[in-house]
């Protein structure tokens, strides 16, 4: 304990100095603006990541791809802050992948900070496997996993160069619309247990958990005529409409891409970001019936709807934006490693999670999901193991001051209580919260939800539980506020 609170005050004097250091350079700068996009979907028939059972995807509905948007704020000739930003149509960023990246774009960007790079993910359950060992996939005629991460760094650095390189002056502005895509997705019993996508139809339903965030963010690049060249959106759902599929999909992010260039002109650059929305997803909960009429008499397809109401939350803002663009404006980035308390597994969890990891192992033909899950809950009793040994889980934290906006990373899966927390506390006008960025976290569930239980609340599905969660919200207002302090 008084380590963690040395820790505390330790990081509040940093956050107190950066602010000190911030208000001293408030005062506006040139912007500069870059961007690019590039598929990050193979040509060979690839495993999909996402669910506990093998997908092998042999066609594309919807291709992945990674868009980069590069910042950087000059005096003169002089740099003063920078960033690069990268959305990618992956399930997370798992294991080293930003690492790797890093390493790989060494000598490539001489004159940018490589630690100022960051990765998140949209979250759709239709893209490629990276990691090897999770499923089991065949060894002839499908790409395998490190054959994907080869190719995908390979695309992502070209990505990464290719913004940095087309950065020129340009202009920026921040808005607010609103549209309903994410909803709660945890069903609370009259007993007080809580299930992921339970049913709401029976009489033991007592309510949905927690709330839901349907506020659009929205930041739009411009170019020196005050045309919108990028837009990112930056919204509390994870894309995971289709995860079901056995096809390399986008899920909507690919169709509001392809709208609002036909809106906007066919080279906008459109990067989405998953705002905190570990409990939340599109799948309807209730009135289901309703919702599915008014969706067939559109004609349109559940990612088709879904961003018919992003495209109009963006229709809605892009002129207020135009009205309000700066060219001048003060950029300011920090990035800490910052560590917060594991969720201890107890004994009886340990003893259930084993008991579960052989039930899985010992059936007499056990299938891929059965391996996966007994995957799953082993885990568990290998962190029991060490846990004492290695108390702390660590992160990477990036938090961008961006006129009168900030952004804020973590690389979980994140309840939006914790972000919407993120966002009253905050002094900036606007903030952003991008999940799943940087590195995998899983889960990290609201006191509420581990009582309540079920997946995604469980131990087996979170490394960092309610504590370490709120602790991340204090760091996170603590370093956000002091790039905003008078």
């Amino acid at each position: 304990m008084r380590s963690t609170a040395r820790t505390s005050i330790l990081w509040i004097a940093v956050c107190t100095l950066l602010g000190a250091l911030a208000s001293a350079r408030l005062e506006g700068a040139e912007l500069l603006v870059g961007g690019a996009t590039v598929s990050i979907t193979p040509d060979e028939p690839v495993a999909l990541s996402g669910q506990f059972h093998t997908r092998i995807a042999r066609n594309v509905e919807a291709p992945c791809t990674a868009t980069a948007i590069a910042l950087e704020t000059r005096d003169g000739e002089k740099a003063l802050d920078q960033a690069i930003v990268v959305s990618c149509d992956l399930v997370a960023i798992r294991g080293t992948i930003q690492d790797q990246l890093r390493e790989r774009l060494a000598g490539r960007l001489p004159d940018f900070d490589l630690k100022k790079l960051f990765l998140a993910a949209t979250h759709t359950h239709t893209a490629p496997v990276m990691l090897e060992g999770r499923y089991d996939i065949p060894e002839e005629g499908v790409t395998q996993p490190s054959e994907y991460v080869e190719f995908l760094l390979d695309r992502l650095a070209d990505v990464v160069v290719n913004a940095w390189e087309a950065r020129k002056p340009g202009g920026v502005s921040w808005a607010l619309g609103h549209a309903v895509v994410g909803y709660n997705r945890r069903a609370v019993y009259a007993d007080g247990t809580a299930v992921m996508y339970g049913a709401t139809d029976k009489p033991s339903f007592r309510g949905i958990e927690g709330y839901e965030d349907h506020g659009v963010e929205m930041l739009f690049f411009w170019d020196k005529e005050r045309q919108v060249t990028a837009v990112v959106i930056n919204l509390a759902c994870p894309a995971q409409e289709v995860e079901g599929r056995s096809a390399v999909n986008a899920d909507f992010w690919h169709d509001v891409r392809e709208e609002l260039r036909q809106r906007y002109g066919e080279h906008l650059l459109v990067a989405g970001l998953p705002s905190a929305a570990g409990d939340q997803s599109p799948h309807l909960m209730y009135r289901k019936r309703a919702e599915e009429r008014m969706r067939n008499l559109r004609g349109l397809t559940r990612t088709q709807e879904i961003a018919r109401r992003i495209v109009a939350a963006v229709d809605d803002a892009v002129e207020l934006a135009r009205i309000d663009v700066r060219y001048d404006v003060p950029l300011v980035h920090r990035v800490e490693q910052i560590e917060l308390p594991v969720r201890k597994v107890t004994e009886d969890e340990m003893k259930r999670a084993k008991a579960n990891a052989e039930r899985y192992r010992s059936k007499e033909k056990p299938s891929s999901g059965d391996l996966r899950r007994a995957q799953w809950h082993q885990a568990v009793v290998d962190r029991y193991e060490r846990q004492d040994a290695d108390p702390f889980y660590p992160m990477e934290l990036h938090v961008i001051r961006l006129g009168d906006v900030a952004l804020a990373t973590n690389p979980f899966e994140l309840f939006v209580d914790f972000g919407i927390q993120m966002k009253a506390r905050s002094k900036a006008v606007q903030t952003f919260v991008i999940q799943l960025a940087c590195a995998s976290g899983i889960y990290v569930p609201t006191d509420r939800a581990a009582r309540g239980g079920g997946y995604s609340a469980i131990v087996e599905s979170n490394l960092v539980g309610p504590e370490g969660g709120q602790m991340l919200v204090e760091r996170t207002v603590e370093a956000i506020n002091a790039m905003f302090a008078e």
